[in-house]
């Protein structure tokens, strides 16, 4: 185990690289700059004032020697200024909007675990049941309902008509004058929403991967063979069965790591929270690299060890996988 790990670490690198010189070439490639984002309702921006500022902000050389000013800063871990109005760091920006991302998307997943595993097994133990046949419609509901229209539906709702929750942001304009009690009810629901919209789709999809291989499994012969030494029905699921489905399901879940930043820019541009997929999305409008190539750096890095830990839950859960 611990060769394989050397290994795929060291092909993460030409992967990372190669994840980079993509996104480097991509951004700038797309229609407009940064120059022209802050300069075209500027009326005394003079050709030359554009050219000063291509220079200050290195776009004038070629594309291959931007990638290496780059590249050979982030070697130092120095993700440079953003080119935005404030001029901050990029790492500033980005470290200081990431656990708000991290917390939303770490709650969101770990729900999607205790409700999508069991209700995949149970889906699968009670095949064409009543309780199946519901949860298949509620999984067709989740795959076909769009994201930021749930949202809006779920804002009127619990936020404007009935006035439970609140619609905007993560602490209300009074908290500091809140006891300890009131603080903390006050962060929970401002995260409610947020959470359940983040968990809906990815709660639908894997519960149906957990279906389906549960279905695959408990039609094998050991599985007749421990029914048929007498086990009950609980330990043939939930011990035999249950470890050999998971491995599909541990792929889907390395998979949606690096969906912890970008998955977010639906709900935190809706919500208005201060995340990291507000800044994302603001930062591509604005046409700021530096910000968009060190959230995209996080979410390589993020893709890449998820495919890692995926691979290792494979070894863990199924120890016939060999991993020299």
């Amino acid at each position: 185990m611990g060769f394989y790990l050397i290994r795929r670490l060291a092909l993460m690198i030409p992967l990372f690289i190669g994840i980079t010189i993509i996104s480097f070439s991509v951004i700038h490639l797309a229609p407009g700059s940064p120059i022209d984002m802050a300069t075209d309702l500027n009326p005394k921006a003079t050709a030359e004032v554009k050219e000063r500022m291509r220079a200050l902000y290195g776009l004038d050389k070629p594309l291959h020697i931007q990638y290496w000013n780059w590249l050979s800063r982030l070697l130092v871990l120095d993700f440079g200024n953003s080119f935005s109005q404030d001029g901050r760091k990029v790492a500033d920006k980005i470290f200081e909007r990431l656990p708000v991302t991290i917390s939303i998307n770490v709650i969101s997943l770990l729900l999607i675990l205790l409700v999508a595993i069991p209700l995949g097994v149970l889906s699968a133990t009670h095949k064409n049941s009543l309780f199946d046949k519901a949860t298949t419609v509620f999984v067709f509901v989740g795959f076909a309902v769009p994201t930021f229209w749930l949202a809006l539906l779920l804002m009127i709702l619990f936020g404007v008509h009935l006035g439970w929750l609140p619609i905007s942001g993560l602490k209300s304009l009074n908290y500091e004058y809140l006891p300890a009690s009131g603080q903390l009810w006050d962060r929970v629901s401002h995260l409610i929403l947020p959470v359940l919209l983040s968990a809906f789709g990815g709660l639908a999809g894997l519960s149906r991967y957990m279906r389906s291989t549960m279905l695959e499994v408990i039609r094998q012969d050991y599985i007749t063979t421990a029914k048929a030494k007498g086990l009950s029905n609980r330990v043939v699921v939930f011990k035999h069965a249950l470890r050999n489905a998971l491995l599909p399901v541990i792929t889907v879940l390395g998979l949606s790591i690096p969906g912890l930043i970008g998955g977010s820019v639906i709900f935190e541009t809706i919500f208005a929270i201060p995340g990291m997929g507000q800044l994302f999305y603001a930062s591509v409008m604005a046409r700021d690299y530096p910000t968009i190539m060190g959230i995209l750096v996080i979410g390589a890095v993020l893709t890449l060890f998820g495919n890692l830990i995926a691979d290792v839950s494979y070894a863990l859960a199924d120890p016939r996988i060999q991993t020299a």
